[in-house]
């Protein structure tokens, strides 16, 4: 299988930092025109100088704020500038804040909401028009693990992530007669800052790794080259579904007892 995405144009909002910037370097190696979104300009730039001073012209970066539609405006009408196209979007922007739901203020139920629910709206909103000019395009929304099954303690975050898979597929029946295909991936236990799976004690960590079949940490090329085959050819006939990436979290109640 030879996926060839050489000169594709791929937009990855929260590509600054964590699987974001993975994400944009394994596109970078596919030989891909990057368009990266951040709300942490300063992290862009960085993450900017890491790649090739040859190919920098490759490389768009703007800061923006996926809750925001004007800086999605923005961000989208800068890119059609520099390359005249959008053909992936991976909408990969998305924050948590934990807490018990009696503790939960409003305003940070809201913020989470706006970034990962309505960011990931905005964002597959403004792009569409252009893939539909084109007769192709491909939108990818990282949902969640929580999703499937939620945490005590992160009713906004699974309810936001929960939200974007009915989003998927509500626009995969919009938009698939313009050959555009919209999914959602929902990644399981990988270490990351907003995971925080590092700072865990020992013993956390083996309970975690317990409820997985293949007993690991996930890593972000696992993502990033899982979002590298839907953004291809070979995925025309994957669309409206979420693809669970997790290693198999809870996929039977105890999968340790496998392993005796």
């Amino acid at each position: 299988m030879n996926i060839n995405l050489n000169k594709k144009v791929v937009v990855i909002t929260g590509a600054a930092n964590g699987i974001g910037s993975n994400i944009s370097k394994n596109f970078f190696k596919e030989g891909c025109l990057l368009s990266l979104w951040d709300v942490d300009f300063k992290g862009l730039k960085k993450l900017k100088n890491e790649f090739p001073n040859e190919k920098q012209s490759d490389i768009l970066i703007i800061k923006c704020d996926v809750s925001s539609e004007k800086d999605i405006n923005n961000a989208v009408n800068k890119t059609i500038e520099k390359y005249n196209s959008i053909d992936v979007l991976i909408a990969n922007a998305g924050i948590l804040n934990p807490y018990n739901i009696l503790e939960n203020p409003v305003k940070e139920w809201d913020d989470v909401f706006a970034v990962n629910t309505r960011g990931s709206f905005l964002c597959a909103k403004a792009v569409a028009p252009f893939m539909k000019k084109n007769n192709s395009g491909r939108i990818i929304f990282a949902s969640s693990f929580a999703a499937i099954i939620p945490s005590v303690g992160s009713a906004a975050y699974a309810a936001s992530k929960s939200a974007i898979v009915s989003l998927a597929r509500v626009l995969s029946a919009e938009f698939g007669p313009w050959n555009i295909t919209v999914n959602a991936y929902a990644p399981g236990m990988i270490p990351s800052d907003m995971s925080k799976i590092d700072s865990l004690s020992e013993n956390r960590k083996n309970e975690m790794l317990d409820t997985l079949s293949i007993r690991e940490w996930g890593k972000s090329d696992d993502i990033s080259n899982l979002l590298i085959f839907l953004s291809s050819k070979y995925s025309r006939y994957i669309t409206g579904t979420l693809i669970d990436i997790s290693g198999g979290k809870f996929s039977v109640q105890f999968s340790k007892h496998a392993r005796k």
